[in-house]
């Protein structure tokens, strides 16, 4: 089809630049921590607060794909998500730690992209490549990646506010060439139901319910590691802000890599299989990076198998979900398990603050519990693949 690749390309730009500014706040969390004596729990929440919204407003925003379309709905978040990053700027600046929670719960509306480019990218492919091309669109979430590694580098060249304003300019950059340049899929349909009683006809989808679970896992996976890790590698392995920070983006390519490569093998290879590999890996990934294994080579290694599996796996529920959702219900789907994957990032930070040992600088207790998630995940999903065979029978 005609112009699919240059919009794919379009939707993975506005993607990655809104996951970049929904990620603004996770790499300066030390610094926040450090100017104003927040302790491990409130830095938690600092972390966690935009993953909020940017998790609930997805339901939202699917529903309004299937209505008004990927480009409209492109255009609009990215533009909007410049708002409160400034804001953000601006709490920074006076140093008020309760602003920087009410403008990173405004922050999470730049989260809501994912729910948009699901459906989009779907209208665009046949069903045999769409678990390679939500895959590659899902690769997007590098944003972190981008943010993770050079938001403290730019607050060290350029100064903290002037951070925040390019970051606010590239926003509105690219939602101007997203308007003038994107368009919608010759063979997509606007959807014009009301919206709420859309959303409610796909929470009576089993699907959409059992592929939220697994997304929470992965995806939610995905979402806590890349926001906490800064903060994890500064309290285990001392890292400073930089350093950590280079690190936590090394985490998200790799789970960047791993997405594509986990929809494409789905394609191949099914998408149950490649998510039994994914749970599996992250919960063996899991006990390995509790013992805390030695920096340089050895920590770093397992922290990029965790990302490789959990990317694996985002990759593969989407293409669960292309597969097994009705046509007209992609997006409203999408928005529900999207922001089931978005809560699944914002607990986890929250309980590693809550379970933290100051004394053996230890989140032990919170990577059982994910070894524990991920293995519960994975009976799930091999109980949903032996269902599937026998109604195929």
């Amino acid at each position: 089809m005609p112009g699919r690749g240059l919009n794919l390309g379009l939707a993975l730009l506005s993607f990655a630049i809104t996951f970049w500014a929904w990620n603004m706040i996770a790499p300066l969390a030390v610094r926040y921590a450090d100017e104003l004596d927040l302790d491990p729990t409130q830095q938690s929440m600092l972390i966690a607060t935009p993953v909020i919204v940017g998790s609930l407003g997805r339901i939202l925003t699917g529903a309004l794909t299937d209505r008004f379309g990927g480009r409209v709905m492109f255009t609009t978040l990215t533009a909007v998500s410049a708002v409160p990053v400034l804001l953000v700027m601006w709490a920074g600046e006076v140093g008020s730690y309760w602003l920087l929670i009410a403008f990173g719960f405004l922050l999470g509306i730049a989260g809501t992209t994912f729910a948009v480019g699901i459906p989009f990218v779907n209208a665009w492919y046949e069903p045999a490549r769409r678990g390679f091309a939500t895959g590659l669109f899902g690769a997007g979430m590098g944003g972190t990646a981008l943010s993770s590694f050079f938001t403290p580098r730019f607050v060290a060249w350029f100064g903290y506010a002037a951070t925040h304003v390019i970051i606010a300019v590239a926003l509105i950059a690219v939602a101007a060439l997203v308007w003038f340049m994107m368009r919608d899929s010759p063979v997509w349909k606007p959807n014009r139901d009301r919206v709420w009683p859309k959303l409610a006809a796909a929470g009576k989808l089993a699907v959409t319910w059992q592929m939220a679970f697994l997304y929470a896992v992965t995806f939610g996976g995905f979402v806590a590691f890349s926001t906490y890790l800064p903060t994890y590698l500064k309290e285990v392995y001392g890292f400073d802000l930089a350093g950590a920070g280079a690190r936590t983006a090394g985490f998200a390519i790799a789970a960047v890599v791993a997405r594509p490569v986990g929809g494409w093998l789905s394609d191949k290879i099914g998408p149950a299989k490649v998510l039994g590999i994914s749970l599996a890996g992250a919960a063996v990934m899991a006990i390995v990076i509790a013992l805390k294994p030695p920096p340089e080579f050895l920590a770093g290694t397992s922290f990029v198998f965790m990302a490789l599996f959990l990317g694996l796996g985002t990759g593969a529920v989407f293409t669960w979900v292309a597969q097994r959702a009705p046509a007209e219900r992609v997006g409203s789907v999408t928005g529900i398990v999207g922001a089931a994957g978005g809560l699944g990032g914002y607990f986890p930070p929250l309980v590693m603050g809550a379970t933290y040992d100051p004394a053996t600088h230890s989140y032990t207790i919170g990577l059982v519990l994910l070894c524990a998630t991920a293995v519960v995940a994975l009976v799930f999903t091999w109980f949903l693949a032996r269902r599937g065979q026998k109604a195929e029978a």
